[in-house]
Order: C-alpha cells, then structure tokens, then sequence
C-alpha cells in the first residue's frame, strides 16, 4: 500500500476518554476552579478554511468540493464564534494550512493594490479573541505559479506568517512546521513531487535543536505524516527526529486530508489529521493542556466522526 491508496482509504478510530466537571457545590468550588484554571489551559485547532474571493472561478475536481468553496468564509466565521464563545476560553488557535485557495494570479502587484482571498482571511481570523498561529499548507503555496519565495513574502505582509515557528507557552512547546522547504517541492530538483513532504536541512536542524530543550511539545504541520519521507538526510528527518524525542512529543497535528483521522501512535507521538472548517463549521478541535502533568487531552473527541468531513456540535 501506497501513501495515495492510504489517503484514499481515511480510516480512523476515534480515542477517547473522560473527566469529571469540578462542581461548584461549596464556598470553596472558586478557589478549586481557579487552581483548575492555573494547572490548564485550552487551545483551538482549526484546518483547511480554503477562502476564496471574487476572482475564484473554480470548479473543482467533484461536486461536493466545488459546492463547499461557496460556504468556506461562512463556515470559518461560524467557527471563530462558537470558540469565542466556549467556557473556559481559548488561550490561543492554531491554523494547520490551506488559510486561502490558491493564489489568483503570479503578479504581486495585484495583491497589494487589491484586497484578494489573504486580506478576507486576514480579517476574519482577526475576529478571535485569542492570537492565532498559522501553518502554511499546499493552497496557500500555488506552485509552480508562484514561487515559495513570493509565498512568503505575501504571506509575511499579509498575516504576519513566518515559513515555521516556535510559540513557547506556560511551559508548552508548539512547533509549526512546514513540510514545503525541502526537495520534493523543489521546482528544480528531480525529486520534485508535490504528493511528498519535505523539511529541508535548515528546517530540520532547527527542529532537533527545539525538541532537545525536552518540553513538552505539540507538533503542528499540514500533510498528515504518511506524505512525510521519514528521512530527508542519513538518518535526520521528521519521522526519526519524532521517535527519537518521543519523550517530549505529545501529540502531533495535521490537515490536508479534510477528514478526520487518527493515526494513534503509528509514527511515535499521537496523531490526529484534523478535519476541515470549509465543509463543517464545527470541524475544529479543542485541546486542554495540563502543566502539572504535563499532558493533554482533545476534548471534543466523542464530537468527531471519525474518516468524514463531519463534526457533532457537542461543546
């Protein structure tokens, strides 16, 4: 079996577990709740919103996904409320790739005297009451159309987005990756393949000298790990780097399969593919971190189902 027949096949099962809710049933419930509120913290995962502007035509390969690009700015501002509004809030949202559809055209120019798809997703992750952290993801690339160095520029200009980034946080570690700098997205090199991820020499020095600081640590990246080469250089790639620090690892997050997914420990760490806001508005993931045991659970687990776009409003 092939990494295209497994993307293809989408089956997961789901892990799930349960707490007990502290109840404020005496005078001394606020004082529990607020040792509760220092010991953990939540985070919001989204994935895929795929917005579009006036200048998409489209279509796209079937039906369903060309119907679903009319709803995607919808649907992600219907999921920034509802996170919004969640008790207790979010301390911060992470984005796993694909923020736009595309680019429309190779000019830059245009993008700066024209407020296309960047701007409008700009403003609507404006909207979260907590900062939001972006991973890029294929769409927001366009290759061969648009060059990797232009990506980021825009991306740069436009939401502040760096190519990876560390986000260290009340003594957590989020490391969002990109698996778009190595070779196989390499125009130039003959193992260019856009269906393979990469990280690159410099991306992966980086990531070993993070995980050897041995916090703990949740990994966030577009392609789901089986489009990962597990070894980019000897024996140095992001699958060897995942075992070898599995340790610090926590959990590993993805998008780019639009469905949910779970990978369990296959490649080391947990791994979940996350599904998409632009088919289900309530296809977002809420995870609660523990500082004093340093785990983390994903709270709405029981709410996804499992190998489709879909997500049960349960929070």
């Amino acid at each position: 079996m092939n990494r295209r027949t497994f993307s293809q096949l989408l089956v997961g099962t789901a892990a799930l577990g349960a707490t007990t809710p502290i109840k404020a049933m005496r005078a001394s419930a606020g004082n529990a709740d607020q040792a509760a509120n220092n010991r953990t913290f939540r985070v919001a995962i989204v994935a895929d919103t795929h917005i579009v502007d006036p200048f998409y035509t489209g279509p796209e390969e079937t039906a369903e996904e060309t119907e679903s690009m009319s709803h995607t700015a919808d649907r992600l501002v219907a999921a920034r409320n509802r996170i919004n509004r969640l008790v207790p809030a979010m301390d911060a949202v992470f984005h796993l790739g694909d923020i736009v559809h595309d680019s429309p055209t190779a000019d830059y120019n245009f993008y700066v005297q024209n407020r296309p798809r960047l701007d409008h997703a700009a403003e609507i992750l404006g909207g979260f009451a907590t900062p939001v952290h972006l991973a890029l993801g294929n769409h927001d690339y366009s290759l061969p159309r648009f060059s990797r160095e232009e990506t980021h520029r825009l991306f740069a200009a436009k939401l502040n987005v760096k190519p990876y980034s560390a986000v260290n946080y009340r003594g957590w570690k989020f490391l969002i990756l990109n698996n778009f700098l190595g070779i196989s997205w390499d125009l130039k090199n003959a193992a260019y393949d856009q269906g393979v991820g990469t990280l690159g020499q410099e991306q992966l020095n980086w990531l070993e000298a993070e995980l050897a600081q041995k916090m703990p640590t949740v990994v966030l990246l577009h392609y789901p790990l089986w489009l990962i080469e597990p070894k980019e250089f000897a024996d140095l790639g992001l699958h060897t780097l995942l075992r070898k620090h599995a340790d610090s690892v926590r959990l590993v997050l993805s998008g780019h399969w639009h469905k949910w997914v779970d990978f369990a420990h296959t490649f080391g760490p947990q791994h979940y593919v996350a599904a998409s806001t632009r088919y289900d508005a309530n296809s977002f993931m809420i995870l609660e971190m523990n500082r004093e045991t340093e785990t983390c659970r994903f709270v709405n687990a029981r709410c996804a189902g499992w190998s489709t776009h879909y997500t049960r409003p349960c929070l």
